[in-house]
């Protein structure tokens, strides 16, 4: 005889999800329909609707989402090439088939759909270099060479495009998940010094020589055959100083001034210097409280090129005021802590790396955008995450979310 269950069947459907960690979820929900707000309100005069299609695709990311994190994120470590093998495909057939805008080919159009492989790619990324530093970790010189092999293809590809920003990203992505993964810090800094070495040798010949001497001794210390990559550490940082002229060149015109307008956006307050200035004047304008929602004047009268994008937090920061703009700082704080929280409770060492991996795409992306607003960093095209307006960011976002969250709802093993 058959007993029956007083088991609903909705708590047999939330049981899958039970260990997943609902405030991350709520917060990432939360700033996707504050950002659909504040779309909303930088075109209040423009026959446009992008703050309805942000909740929208919002909408398909969360049931994306919460698919993914059903799914024990254990399956990924058999197909992770796969995927890196996938948004690296997606990546080459940019070249050939991407669609060009502003100076830059980035877009593929998928079944009638222009997406972005780049955004995507952060988690291809992500996902491979988790399940190559989950078998070994950082601190041995062939495993850390090995992940700088796997970053290199998918960054040239998209630095190449030309798209600096994401460029960048995939760089700050590379370094979180090798300093998680025990890599020597020293490691780190020689990776980076050849960028520092350019920029030093255009501002102070003297920092350049004491900075290139003390990359020496750092690979004295930290590498083997001591006078040897000694040698090389200062000879690279050396050349790199004397390149910078070269690789400045290479850069598109447009790239150039994003990097050295914000020093003095005045000198160009027509130009370059456009964005930044506008920018800091409706921050400025925001004052205390903020001038209210959908009642900026910058923001309204569309002062601000690309508000609802790369520039949403200068609308932010004039409607809402320092008041509105510390709470949302408060809150991706938050939202890293939670992330930082799943990476330091995962059961084994490749989730724990998958949210770190996630922490640094998220934080470094906060950072750079609301920096380059606020006129402190170069305006590299790196838009707010979950709040800017985009498809392929927001998906991704969404799926990193739900990578994520499936790394808590499998921290520990539960039965239905």
């Amino acid at each position: 005889m058959y007993k029956s269950s007083n088991r609903s069947p909705w708590r047999d459907l939330f049981l899958h999800w039970q260990q997943m960690d609902w405030l991350l979820l709520f917060m990432t929900v939360g700033l996707t329909f504050f950002g659909g707000v504040m779309i909303h309100s930088t075109e209040l005069n423009q026959p446009v609707i992008h703050w309805l299609q942000h909740w929208m695709v919002g909408g398909i990311g969360l049931a994306i989402a919460l698919g993914i994190a059903r799914i024990s994120y254990n399956y990924l470590l058999r197909w992770h090439w796969v995927t890196y093998g996938l948004t690296s495909g997606l990546l080459v057939a940019v070249d050939f088939l991407g669609n060009s805008a502003k100076g830059a080919q980035r877009w593929i159009n998928l079944g009638g759909l222009t997406v972005q492989p780049s955004e995507f790619a952060k988690v291809g990324l992500i996902i491979t270099l988790a399940a190559i530093l989950h078998r070994r970790p950082a601190n041995t010189l062939p495993t850390f060479l090995r992940a700088l092999a796997i970053t290199i293809p998918p960054w040239l590809l998209v630095f190449i495009q030309p798209d600096l920003g994401t460029s960048l990203v995939f760089g700050a992505i590379a370094l979180g998940m090798l300093y998680w993964a025990n890599a020597n810090p020293g490691w780190l800094v020689l990776l980076v010094s050849p960028l520092a070495a350019a920029i030093l040798y255009s501002l102070s010949i003297p920092l350049w020589i004491v900075w290139a001497i003390l990359m020496g001794v750092i690979a004295w210390w930290t590498l083997p055959w001591r006078w040897v990559t000694s040698v090389v550490a200062m000879g690279v940082n050396i050349g790199f100083g004397l390149l910078g002229q070269v690789f400045w060149h290479i850069l598109k015109d447009y790239q150039k001034d994003r990097l050295i307008v914000f020093l003095s956006p005045e000198k160009y307050p027509l130009g370059a210097g456009y964005h930044l200035i506008q920018s800091r004047i409706a921050i400025g304008a925001g004052e205390l409280w903020g001038q209210g929602l959908n009642q900026g004047t910058q923001t309204q009268l569309n002062f601000i090129p690309e508000q609802h994008t790369d520039f949403i937090f200068s609308s932010i920061g004039e409607e809402l005021g320092f008041v509105g703009a510390i709470c949302l700082l408060a809150t991706f704080f938050l939202f890293c802590w939670r992330l930082l929280r799943v990476a330091t409770q995962a059961p084994n060492n490749f989730g724990s790396l998958l949210a770190i991996g996630v922490l640094a795409m998220i934080s470094f992306q906060v950072i750079v955008n609301i920096s380059m607003t606020i006129g402190i960093a170069p305006v590299t095209g790196i838009p707010l995450p979950l709040i800017s307006y985009g498809g392929s960011a927001l998906i991704t976002n969404f799926i990193a979310i739900g990578l994520v969250e499936s790394v808590a709802n499998y921290r520990r093993k539960f039965s239905l």
